[in-house]
């Protein structure tokens, strides 16, 4: 049955549609099994019944127009409890619900599974038998299966009608929720503009042409481009490989021509369509059809017209570049967006962002929140090409990216924005202020940075200084290694603007989820591999050019503190200390007035919580980067949206770490500062305080909020709170007691404007 099953996924992965899929299953299950019904119901939320969507037994008048409410006859049974239903004589059961029409009544074994995605059931695929016997188990192992590969599938299929307002059985719709991770909280509503990778047929989004004669000559030119390239690679082989052989370049280029591919290609730019946009459709179509056929050596030729298509999607791009035309409301999408891809749009322009890819705490998450830009990340159902150009709201709240609004919920969500606007504006009484509790405890709030252009808005929100300068972003915008005199105008630049305020240097944190285009880290598990300071030891070069461009930037100064990243034993304490200690030596011998900064240690791994007190006596301050550790506590990789639910800050486990690095770093008399996601959580902020943080370093954004919330709450109250959530077990009960105490502190209206899971 394996075979059979891979076949079945294989032809329903290359259905041009969801009816055509369902088409696909409902015809080849029932041959796999040998049974005389198959049929599909899924859940249309327009109605919300179990629609029949396709059935190869059942009377064919009845698809599409027999449904079933919630909870409703067998099939609202097996949705209901989410598990298999498998029955002798299913007429006998006393949820049977006889419909006239299906004609059903003839069929007495039952088999129904549910079809599920993401915890949420989609429908029930059902086999059906004359005979009165109940399915074996290898039968019902075979249809659970199969479901479960497919429902990734139909989901997508089922996005991809909800995106343009239909709903599975083909009723207009309005408001069609997509669910993602938040990623920046805010509201905003605006027009999606499409960004994507060169020469990749599977993302080039649909878009209108508008001049069509135009567009066909300059189609036909890459074409023809493309066929002269076959020719001559024809030419420069020919004396290297057989005749025979060589044949398959002549085949190439006939493919091209004006009666095949490239004919195709041309009718539906006639339509309207843009040469990219035509190019992959037809090419997704024709590789669809070739992966779909039985015999191995056809199958084969999908490659080819993958191949040959890319090549003539890259001469497309590459001889009249498009310029991507942003909208004053723009609303930026990707398959995975890149700090580059925001950095090219107007800042005046951009309203919100949509990554399909991605988590809430990956590094463009915590750029947009930087930003202040309403995100959503890991919306892995959205059906990319089908977006471009179409209004969404983008909730940074909840997570969500609402298509085909309504008037009722447009409106709804323009009050939220004016809210949250009137919010932000009520909170700059606040940028001059110290950050005291209730009670006058002091807390200092810092910013977390990587990018002059922060530097000033985070003055701007009353920073005390930088708990986090990411000095890897200079890297990561670089095509080499920065030189040394390049990395001290750019340190040089920062302390400069922070002066005489604290600026933390973290040593260069690259590997895991940030590759240098230059110097490729390719891992199996990048987060446990070779990443932070265990790269820069192994390049002890890298590292003394970078510390000696931080020393040299601090001369007269003297505001620079140094922090090492990824420290999981003394041993690396003790061998980046002797380095930066030669740095230091060295630039006293160049007659140059350098002052030793101080010296500390990131605590992002489970072993370092654990020698908290053995590293605190060789440094001068603790930080907490409680984005790694709690990633590296629950076994979450941040950047994984499958996972991203299990992602929570307020994890018992979490919490406990914290309260314990805090401790230990005190009983050494050292400070200790928190720089992660967390600190910027105004609830979260409460439980640091009282824990005994003395400084919490977060994005700009978050500041003023973080401000409003510690000089609304005493500290008294903050610890009482904070041992009361120390004896829970569960996350979700911990973060209803920190909301409840806020909104007893009066500041509720601040629940909604940060989430750390």
């Amino acid at each position: 049955m394996l075979d059979q099953l891979r076949v079945i996924v294989q032809r329903v992965n290359a259905a041009k549609n969801l009816q055509s899929a369902l088409n696909i299953i409902v015809r080849r299950v029932r041959e796999a099994l040998n049974t005389q019904v198959c049929s599909v119901y899924l859940y249309d939320t327009d109605i919300n019944s179990h629609v029949l969507m396709a059935s190869e037994g059942l009377k064919a008048q009845a698809v599409g127009h027999v449904s079933l409410e919630i909870g409703e006859g067998l099939v609202g049974l097996v949705a209901k409890h989410a598990e298999p239903i498998n029955l002798q004589d299913a007429s006998t059961h006393p949820s049977y619900h006889y419909i006239e029409e299906t004609g059903e009544e003839v069929f007495h074994a039952f088999l129904g599974v549910p079809i599920i995605h993401h915890r949420s059931v989609l429908g029930v695929l059902v086999v059906q038998h004359e005979e009165r016997r109940a399915f074996d188990e290898g039968e019902e192992a075979f249809l659970i299966t199969l479901s479960a590969q497919l429902a990734g599938v139909i989901a997508h299929a089922e996005a991809t009608g909800a995106i343009q307002g239909l709903s599975p059985s083909g009723h207009k719709v309005s408001d069609t929720v997509f669910p993602g991770i938040s990623g920046s909280s805010g509201v905003s509503i605006g027009r999606i503009v499409v960004v994507f990778p060169p020469a990749d047929l599977s993302q080039i989004p649909e878009r209108q042409t508008k001049d069509i004669e135009k567009e066909i000559e300059f189609f036909n030119n890459c074409l023809n481009a493309v066929q002269e390239d076959m020719r001559e690679l024809n030419a420069q082989i020919a004396d290297q490989i057989a005749e025979e052989e060589r044949q398959l370049f002549d085949v190439y280029v006939s493919m091209l021509d004006d009666d095949a591919l490239g004919n195709e290609v041309v009718e539906r730019i006639k339509m309207g369509s843009w040469a990219q946009g035509a190019l992959a459709y037809v090419a997704n179509e024709h590789i669809r059809n070739f992966e779909m056929m039985s015999d191995n050596y056809l199958r084969e030729r999908a490659v080819d017209i993958r191949d040959l298509c890319s090549r003539v999607l890259f001469y497309l791009q590459q001889k009249e570049p498009i310029t991507t035309e942003y909208s004053e409301d723009t609303i930026l999408v990707s398959e995975e967006l890149t700090p580059v891809m925001l950095a090219e749009v107007p800042k005046n322009k951009l309203n919100g962002l949509i990554s399909v890819k991605g988590s809430g705490n990956s590094h463009v998450a915590i750029l947009a929140r930087t930003m202040g830009i309403p995100t959503v990340m890991g919306a892995v159902d959205l059906p990319l090409n089908k977006l471009d150009g179409k209004q969404v709201i983008v909730d940074g709240y909840k997570g969500e990216v609402i298509g085909n609004p309504s008037d009722i919920v447009l409106t709804r969500y323009r009050n939220t924005i004016k809210e949250q606007d009137e919010l932000i504006a009520g909170l700059e009484d606040l940028k001059d202020v110290p950050c005291v509790s209730a009670d006058d405890h002091r807390v200092h709030l810092w910013v977390n940075t990587g990018l002059m252009s922060d530097v000033t808005k985070s003055l701007d929100q009353g920073a005390e200084g930088i708990g986090l300068f990411r000095t890897e972003v200079p890297f990561l915008l670089s095509e080499r290694f920065p030189s040394e005199q390049e990395q001290t105008e750019i340190y040089r630049e920062q302390l400069e603007a922070f002066a005489p305020k604290l600026v933390t240097m973290r040593t260069l944190d690259i590997g895991g989820d940030k590759d240098l285009s230059y110097f490729p880290i390719d891992e199996e598990n990048p987060f446990l591999g070779w990443r932070g300071i265990r790269v820069t030891l192994d390049h002890p070069e890298i590292f003394m050019a970078q510390v000696r461009a931080m020393l040299r930037a601090s001369i007269g100064l003297e505001n620079l503190q140094i922090m090492l990243p990824m420290i999981s034993n003394v041993n690396e304490v003790n061998s980046a200390l002797q380095l930066i200690k030669r740095a230091y030596r060295e630039l006293l011998q160049e007659h140059l007035n350098v002052k030793f900064p101080p010296i500390g240690v990131m605590i992002e791994l489970p072993a370092a919580v654990y020698q908290t007190r053995a590293l605190a006596r060789l440094v001068d301050f603790i930080s907490v980067g409680s984005n790694d550790l709690t990633q590296y506590l629950l076994a979450v990789d941040r950047n994984n949206p499958r996972v991203a639910n299990l992602y929570s800050a307020f994890h018992p486990a979490v919490l406990n770490a914290l309260y314990h690095v805090v401790s230990e770093a005190q009983q050494e008399e050292k400070p200790v500062s928190i720089c992660g996601e967390m600190a910027g959580d105004p609830g979260a902020a409460v439980l640091l305080m009282a824990m005994g943080f003395d400084t919490l370093s977060m994005n700009s954004a978050a500041l003023l909020k973080v401000k409003s919330v510690i000089r609304s709450v005493s500290l008294e109250a903050a610890q009482d709170l904070l041992d009361q959530v120390m004896q829970m077990e569960d996350a979700q009960m911990i973060r209803s007691a920190v909301d409840l105490t806020l909104y007893n502190a009066g500041v509720d209206r601040l629940l909604r404007s940060s989430r750390t899971n």
